[in-house]
């Protein structure tokens, strides 16, 4: 693990060295002190930059001392200076002395813009918008890149797009959003941490929305992408925040992030540690009709977590074509879990015959460490001819132990015992990704590339009992198991644009070889398939308030670990989940058509969609009532098509409120046999989501939002509804530069997850399960050029 931290640090500090021979090679010395002028306090952090009175693009710069001091050396000679910083107005400097190879310019005075100092309005809908054939597109203007708002804010004004209060981020209602930087997977967008908060507004270019993705990228389902493309280096300067957050339940971390930009690099680093506790409250009912008894229990416990998180980084800036890109970090958690169940067995007249009491402690460490190298080229010939090169690596490592224990307080049915289970979980994921775009004549492009990713996870799992004092193991839940996968994948796509209409094929073709091994049973399974995977997209731009796009893809879903690992999870040993081996993946064709409209203030969007699904993965329940056991085995069960309405909006009527919402109904048809059972059915859901943000007087910001999700069946299921409300209030001081803010999550403590599973028999079980009510509390500070972090709730 050391040499792994020494190779990713290694060049960053190589990196630095060679940026300070470049410093050492300047001839004329440039001097001064920066104040403000209402005070004449010096300002720390302010930007000096040496413009090229030419080609007016950044030479070189530098940043204020805490004394407001600073000195700059350089050897060009055509230039200009420019002294800036947040909320002041910038000073040019074009004529100036050069005596005895120094400029002094003595002591600048910035004076406060007042503009600029006021609120911030964020409007997606006053930037350029582009419909391109398979995204939508949206260029960050100056209204975007205010003084230094985070990426988080930019985002939650994206039409389709909401951030919620904690920095979490979701696309048409969905969370299952697959976020790339330069269209790529970073370990800035990864979820260990809230780096992309360390992202500035200045620092992006634009961001690519994309619902229905195209054979360019990855076949693995997912709900959409958003693409955050960075700008180059242009600002230069330090920008940073420090958080720090309490709650009930523990939700109590510290984070600090920096970002140095300079002409050749970008350096990002994040540090963060914390608390955080999670309580579970749990209830089932198992209502057996053979012998009418009913087993059921109730319980409640809570998950701790301690964690630890390093992330750093570097761009560096070869020329203008050529940037490489190094980052890395690490992470370290550990884990306790307790909890106590009671569990009660009734007769025929619903009188208690049996009970007893289950406790469980559990304890685990999981170190995790990512890593990531890109190289990228553009061309002269055309600003969106490039060749992009990305390897990442990640590492995940899980060392568990669990206790339980059964104490009888009622009957003679059951005996007191006592059960044991040891986790060795290893996980190593690499992708290696090229990418190549190839515009010509003006309105064509051609895409081609191709990716490898591998997967390789080792799970070392036993369950122990105590029989006369004596551990022994239980040969049937004990093994260890082995999972490799390997996909390569290539593609090409070819696209004509034109102003009014366009329409872009594409073509992914995939290799997928999959093995698995129960050691000790010597049960070995193995997969290798080829699939082709086509995708059609086209739109029609009938003005510049209205724009059709329609699409169509073809999509897999690949089986998870969870859903091949067999072992069984005992926590609850009547109900039991286990995964299936033998599961193969589903395959989606995905059909979309969507109307993006621009009324005003105001931007809508409406979906009619088609999904056609097969081999479609059910969980399917099965019931001993020898044992009363429930086990719970994921299955390819038939075929599914759901044909679904969504409408989402953005509207912001006045400077200090605005709302958007999410509304998605689909119809499902299923058809499907399993061990001679048929389970054609149909129905339906709709789910709905309402947020709306005022700013109030001093500097505060009140959100609140709501989410409904109706209830749904599944082929032996059914799931009730869903209610709950989150609020988040924030105040700004400083400026700006510090910001309270208070978060409450499930503010009824409503949001409760409860499932009825029948069986044949005219028996049930019934689960319900619930988180409860937090409560969080945070402090951050920004420092430099940017403002403080606005979104400090996720870890």
């Amino acid at each position: 693990m050391l040499n792994r931290k020494i190779l990713v640090l290694l060049p960053i500090l190589l990196l630095f060295g060679l940026h300070s021979i470049y410093g050492q090679n300047a001839q004329v010395l440039i001097k001064g002190k920066v104040i403000e002028s209402n005070n004449q306090l010096p300002i720390e952090y302010a930007t000096v930059s040496l413009i090229n009175n030419i080609s007016k693009k950044p030479l070189t710069g530098t940043i204020t001392s805490p004394e407001g001091l600073f000195t700059l050396k350089t050897s060009e000679t055509n230039f200009y200076i420019e002294i800036s910083f947040m909320g002041f107005e910038t000073k040019t400097f074009k004529d100036f002395e050069i005596i005895k190879n120094i400029i002094d310019l003595k002591t600048i005075a910035l004076t406060e813009d007042n503009q600029a100092l006021d609120e911030i309005v964020v409007r997606a809908e006053k930037s350029q918008t582009e419909f391109k054939l398979d995204k939508r597109v949206f260029n960050v203007g100056l209204d975007l890149s205010s003084t230094g708002a985070s990426s988080l804010e930019v985002l939650n004004n994206i039409p389709s797009v909401n951030v919620n209060i904690e920095g979490e981020i979701s696309l048409r209602g969905s969370q299952g959003v697959q976020i790339l930087i330069n269209g790529k997977p970073s370990v800035l967008a990864s979820a260990d941490g809230n780096a992309l908060g360390s992202i500035t507004a200045d620092m992006i270019e634009k961001i690519e929305v994309i619902t229905n993705p195209s054979a360019k990228y990855d076949a693995e389902g997912t709900s959409g992408i958003i693409n955050i493309i960075i700008k180059k280096s242009e600002k230069r300067g330090i920008n940073g925040s420090a958080t720090l957050n309490f709650g009930i339940p523990n939700s109590n971390s510290f984070g600090l992030s920096l970002n140095k930009r300079t002409e050749k690099f970008n350096l990002f680093s994040q540090l963060g540690f914390g608390l955080r506790t999670f309580p579970n409250e749990n209830k089932s009912i198992n209502l057996d009709l053979t012998d009418n008894t009913t087993l059921s229990s109730s319980g409640n416990g809570d998950f701790n977590e301690k964690f630890g998180n390093i992330l750093i980084g570097t761009d560096y800036h070869i020329n203008d074509l050529n940037v490489v890109t190094l980052s890395g970090s690490y992470a370290y958690e550990i884990e306790d879990q307790n909890s106590k169940t009671s569990f009660n067995e009734a007769d025929a007249t619903n009188t208690i015959t049996d009970s007893w009491l289950r406790n469980e402690l559990t304890e685990a460490d999981n170190p995790k460490l990512r890593y990531e190298l890109q190289y990228k080229k553009s061309f002269k010939r055309h600003a969106d001819q490039s060749l992009l090169f990305s390897a990442l690596g990640n590492s995940f490592r899980k060392d568990q132990f669990s206790d339980f224990e059964n104490t009888i307080i009622l009957g003679s049915k059951y005996e007191d015992f006592q059960q044991k289970t040891r986790t060795d979980y290893t996980l190593s994921d690499y992708t290696f990704k090229l990418d190549y775009t190839h515009p010509f004549l003006e309105k064509y492009t051609i895409e081609t590339g191709s990716q490898y990713v591998i997967n390789n996870v080792s799970n070392d799992f036993a369950v122990s009992n105590l029989e006369d004092d004596v551990w022994v193991n239980n040969i049937d839940l004990t093994d260890v198991f082995d999972f490799e996968q390997n996909v390569l994948g290539i593609y090409t796509t070819a696209a004509y644009e034109g102003a009014i209409w366009g329409l872009k094929l594409g073509f992914r073709l995939e290799h997928t070889n999959l093995s698995t091994l129960l050691q000790n049973k010597n049960e070995s399974n193995s997969n290798d398939y080829t699939n082709l995977f086509p995708s059609i997209h086209s739109s029609y731009k009938i003005n510049d308030n209205f724009s059709i796009q329609a699409g169509y893809s073809k999509r897999i879903r690949r089986p998870g670990l969870r859903d091949l690992n067999p072992f069984s999870n005992i926590r609850n040993n009547f109900v039991i989940y286990e995964g299936n081996p033998d599961l193969q993946p589903e395959y989606t064709d995905s059909y979309e058509i969507t109307s993006i409209n621009k009324l005003g203030k105001a931007s809508l969007n409406f979906s009619l969609y088609n999904r056609y699904t097969i081999d479609v993965v059910e969980r399917i329940t099965t019931y001993n009532e020898a044992t009363k056991i429930s086990t719970i085995t994921p299955e390819n069960v038939g075929t599914n098509s759901t044909t679904g309405f969504e409408a989402n909006g953005k509207y912001a009527p006045t400077n200090w409120f605005s709302f958007n919402g999410d509304f998605n109904i689909n119809y499902f048809s299923r058809k499907g046999v399993f061990e001679d059972n048929n389970f054609d059915f149909k129905g339906n859901q709709w789910s709905a989501s309402l947020t709306t943000k005022f700013k109030l007087p001093a500097d505060f910001d009140l959100e609140l939002s709501g989410d409904f999700q109706s209830k749904y069946k599944t082929i032996q299921s059914k799931i009730e509804d869903n209610l709950f409300a989150d609020l988040g209030l924030r105040k700004k001081i400083l400026k700006g530069k510090v910001i309270l803010n208070l978060s409450i999550r499930d503010v009824f403590a409503s949001r409760i997850n409860q499932t009825t599973t029948f069986r044949e028999n005219g028996g049930y079980l019934f689960n319900s399960r619930q988180r409860g009510r937090f409560v969080t509390f945070g402090i951050s500070y920004g420092f430099g050029k940017g403002e403080a972090m606005q979104f400090s709730g996720q870890r």
